[in-house]
């Protein structure tokens, strides 16, 4: 990416940011405000990891308005942020898109976005050029697509090209346990032209943490316990070895997960809730699995025989 500031090798998420619809407390069942999230973000610009994703569905506008509270705190070069326009909640003025993201601007403290993503492929035709003129006004610093497929990325470069724009940046699903943009040829396209993939849900929502077994599941009352609790008896054997690579290495679990995922060329995007998720995060990104160890990994994982395609999500292969 064409970017002055220096990028982490692993962005922060603050999708469990915040009460609200499609927030924190109905995704995770966590309930975080201001108070508990602070020591989180101090603790991250201290390890360098100041790269920040967010978007405007994220708790309906919560997560944004907590990491603009936390932003105003540091000089606003000192921080990476990242946030989204999602086509399903559109406005219907004249350009929706600026309309939006001026929304998230003003929530988030700022007079320019580092990154700024079309949250779906809704409409790859209706949405892409209106990203356009917000790079030229200096509203956004460079733009991405999440969850779009091959097709849509190549599409979305097509149009912003003609108006001397460039996708910067693609943000899919991928994890040890979905590799679709992998198989997609996402990954290759991107490394070919010098697109920064960010990888989300590296850890499966906790999935692929080793905090939750069949004896110890995910709590019951989220959206997250009914997606994984079923299938937590088919990763017992991947989290197993990996907590033994971990061991070797001196980490845990979620740091292979990521490691992994950075050994893959990906940039991830871990969601932090906890000061101690920052130190993970920042040690993962020190990691550097052998090739013997990725095998395994990746073997044991399509042994596991798991499919946790999210439910807003088309496949990518």
């Amino acid at each position: 990416m064409n970017n002055s500031k220096k990028m982490p090798s692993v962005a922060l998420g603050t999708w469990s940011w915040g009460v609200g619809a499609v927030g924190g407390n109905e995704v995770f069942g966590n309930h975080l405000e201001e108070t508990e999230l602070k020591p989180v973000f101090e603790t991250a610009m201290e390890h360098g990891l100041n790269l920040w994703d967010t978007a405007v569905v994220y708790g309906m506008s919560a997560s944004e308005r907590i990491l603009g509270a936390f932003a105003k705190m540091y000089p606003r070069e000192q921080l990476l942020l990242s946030t989204k326009f999602t086509p399903q909640i559109a406005g219907n003025g004249a350009d929706p898109v600026a309309e939006m993201c001026q929304g998230s601007l003003e929530r988030l403290g700022t007079d320019y976005i580092d990154i700024y993503w079309i949250h779906n492929p809704a409409d790859v035709e209706r949405w892409t050029p209106f990203l356009a003129p917000l790079v030229q006004s200096g509203k956004v610093k460079q733009v991405g697509v999440s969850n779009h497929n091959l097709e849509q990325i190549k599409r979305a470069e097509d149009i912003l090209s003609k108006e001397g724009v460039h996708i910067a940046a693609v943000q899919n699903h991928y994890s040890l346990l979905y590799r679709s943009s992998e198989q997609g040829g996402i990954l290759d396209y991107c490394k070919e032209h010098g697109i920064t993939f960010f990888s989300y849900m590296v850890l499966e929502q906790g999935a692929l943490s080793g905090k939750y077994t069949t004896q110890n599941p995910m709590p019951d009352g989220s959206q997250r316990a009914e997606t994984y609790n079923p299938i937590l008896p088919q990763l017992e054997n991947l989290t197993g070895v990996m907590r033994g690579i971990g061991a070797k290495y001196g980490v845990d679990v979620p740091q292979i997960a990521i490691a992994w995922a950075i050994a893959k060329g990906t940039t991830p995007i871990i969601g932090v809730t906890k000061p101690s998720h920052v130190e993970a995060a920042a040690q993962a990104a020190t990691l550097k699995l052998t090739a013997e160890e990725m095998g395994m990994l990746e073997q044991l994982a399509a042994e596991a025989g798991v499919d946790t395609r999210g439910a807003w999500e088309n496949p990518m292969a």
